[in-house]
């Protein structure tokens, strides 16, 4: 707590200096509310602040309810940050400057969400309350779903069949033509199996065989197919599946991210789908409309729309919002699809505190489908509340080009014109989805989409604080992320703040040198550059001494048929450069830092994490 409260002050007297004005009683505020309050007040107060001053911003004043947390004395505006707040609202009526300080307004965001993001567990309390609004989530989807009429689906099929038609049949003539190439994912499994035992599995499910023949997908040449093994391979009822398994993972204090593990079976196909899909959505016009790989077109958008006419939304519980009812709406004309898509779908998930329920949505995050169709049925969505506002329908694929650049969807990040904001909005909440209002902005100059944040053009995106202060070169993941917030704080120009991290690291790492970004060096990246020590004896490469992150994937010996199948399901034509994946697999699960000799600049035969 005292590394904190001392990271916070130092960094809020550099922000004081760089808008003109003090803030040495903000600093006993953070003191004496952390004594009473602990921790929770810089993970969930200060962030809960950000939250206000935000939608103020969006509004243009400060709005009565806002702040409610702070005090407020002789004026409108919260006495906590009040130098700061002075230069972006007037102090007498809370009325947003004609000219707001793009300085304060990046300061009192940086100060308020430092905290927001820091791994640490939830409290027990905080983990059942997740878990039971994931249940009644669902039950919400399975009631909505049961009061829209029939007509609103046919409106979503229809849609969804002018939207994504071509996408669907090219996906659709990959599974007539057997085509779909399975994958497994790097995470884990609902099965519990480790990275290579994933290739020696076992069984399958009726539902998937109904669609794929576990011979073309378990076996890895059609000789295996008529061997013994086949009779092993135990195919499963539906009554029978492995169920996902919920679990949650560290978001915020306030509550945790809950997210279901996929049984092995079903991801291995999932994965394949998801390439499928990928690859003909990026030939296609959807590829302006849908984000599938990069945040930076929806980043650019909300900048964009900090100076112009574009609205950004934000969702709520989204991708456990989609019913599997509107992804079987959207996907009605092309039954092959439809089929692998049910196939591939777990209809239950294992509960912590609640057992076995059937699901009503669609997927949960974890599933590999999840993300795609989730964007694809908010997109459907978005341009049925356009075609409402304009009073009239699409007829064909080319009315969507006018409307690249104006909308694009990147999982629950949604961006629309301002002029289709309201019948957007209403047409995702008719259909079940939950529009985060405190989230969304269309009203002032205040953007955000996809983790940067614009304030008429300008960037007020900040940085955050991952971990706890490390407390010995042994806390690996806590070393690496403080080093991490380190530079990233240096490119926002806080390099007061950095010299104070510098002294903390260097008494940490002992060696704590100037780096190039690329280096797989624990070192402080600088606009001055680097300085060489020595060079490398053949390579003639600039050498520094320096701690580096040093791991190996755990043993994990694979040979017979599960060997075979993973090399012929290895993507391209470049050999692995996990010369040993055979024997060591998966995530590391132990790290450690040590001192050498690495070079400066990152080239292809420095390679940090050895299998």
């Amino acid at each position: 707590m005292k590394s904190l409260t001392s990271l916070w002050n130092i960094l809020a007297q550099e922000m004081a200096s760089r808008c003109s004005t003090s803030t040495t009683m903000d600093q006993k505020t953070v003191q004496g509310r952390c004594e009473h309050e602990g921790l929770s007040f810089l993970t969930i107060t200060l962030p809960s602040f950000a939250q206000d001053f935000q939608y103020c911003l969006d509004q243009g004043m400060v709005v009565p309810k806002a702040f409610l947390s702070f005090r407020k004395s002789g004026s409108c505006l919260p006495s906590f940050l009040r130098g700061f707040m002075e230069h972006v609202f007037h102090l007498d009526n809370g009325i947003l400057i004609d000219d707001p300080c793009i300085e304060s307004i990046y300061a009192i965001r940086q100060l308020t969400l430092l905290y927001s993001k820091i791994e640490l567990p939830c409290t027990p309390s905080r983990e059942r309350k997740a878990m039971q609004s994931y249940i009644d989530c669902d039950k919400e989807v399975e009631y909505n779903d049961s009061i829209l009429d029939s007509s609103d689906y046919d409106e979503l099929s229809r849609m969804g069949a002018l939207l994504f038609g071509p996408v669907f049949s090219a996906v659709d003539r990959d599974i007539y033509d057997e085509r779909i190439v399975p994958k497994h994912g790097p995470g884990a499994t609902a099965d519990k199996l480790s990275s290579n035992g994933k290739y020696s599995t076992m069984y399958w499910t009726q539902r998937l065989e109904s669609v794929f023949h576990f011979g073309d997908f378990l076996s890895p040449t059609p000789r295996y197919s008529c061997e013994d093994w086949c009779d092993a391979v135990n195919i499963l009822e539906p009554g029978a599946e492995l169920p996902s398994r919920v679990i949650s993972v560290p978001k915020t204090q306030k509550t945790p991210r809950i997210i279901a593990i996929e049984p092995s079976s079903v991801q291995f196909v999932q994965q394949g789908l998801l390439e499928s899909l990928t690859r003909h959505t990026e030939s296609d016009l959807l590829d302006q409309l849908i984000g599938s790989g990069s945040q930076v077109p929806n980043q650019e958008l909300a900048q964009k729309g900090s100076i112009s006419s574009l609205a950004t939304l934000d969702l709520s519980e989204a991708s456990d919002r989609v019913s599997l009812k509107h992804v079987e709406a959207i996907v009605q004309r092309h039954p092959l699809l439809k089929g692998a898509l049910l196939a591939t779908r777990s209809q239950r998930a294992n509960v912590p505190g609640h057992g076995i329920i059937p699901l009503s949505k669609f997927a949960s995050m974890g599933s590999a489908l999840c993300f795609p169709l989730e964007a694809m049925v908010f997109l459907t969505l978005v341009f049925l509340g356009i075609e409402r506002e304009r009073g009239y329908r699409f007829t064909n694929r080319k009315e969507f080009y006018s409307f690249v650049g104006k909308v694009r969807i990147y999982g629950d990040d949604i961006i629309v014109p301002v002029d289709y904001v309201h019948t957007v909005i209403d047409s995702l909440e008719h259909f079940g989805a939950r529009v985060g209002r405190h989230k969304s902005f269309w009203t002032g100059r205040f953007r955000e989409s996809c983790g940067k944040e614009f304030y008429d053009g300008h960037d007020v995106s900040v940085v955050k604080f991952r971990r706890m202060f490390p407390s010995s070169r042994q806390c690996v993941p806590e070393t690496i992320s403080l080093v991490s917030f380190r530079n990233q704080l240096y490119q926002f120009g806080c390099w007061e703040t950095c010299a104070w991290l510098d002294k903390k690291l260097r008494d940490l790492l002992h060696y704590f040198p100037c780096i190039e970004s690329s280096s797989s060096a624990l070192g402080r990246v600088s606009f001055l550059g680097y300085l060489s020590e020595k060079e490398h004896d053949h390579l003639h490469k600039p050498l520094v001494k320096a701690c580096v992150v040093s791991s190996r994937s755990p043993r994990d010996h694979l040979d017979g048929r599960g060997a075979l199948l993973k090399f012929f399901l290895k993507r391209g034509d470049l050999p692995r450069h996990d010369k040993g994946h055979l024997e060591r697999a998966g995530r590391p699960r132990i790290a450690y830092i040590k001192t050498r000799w690495v070079t400066l600049l990152m080239g292809p035969l420095d390679i940090t994490f050895v299998m």
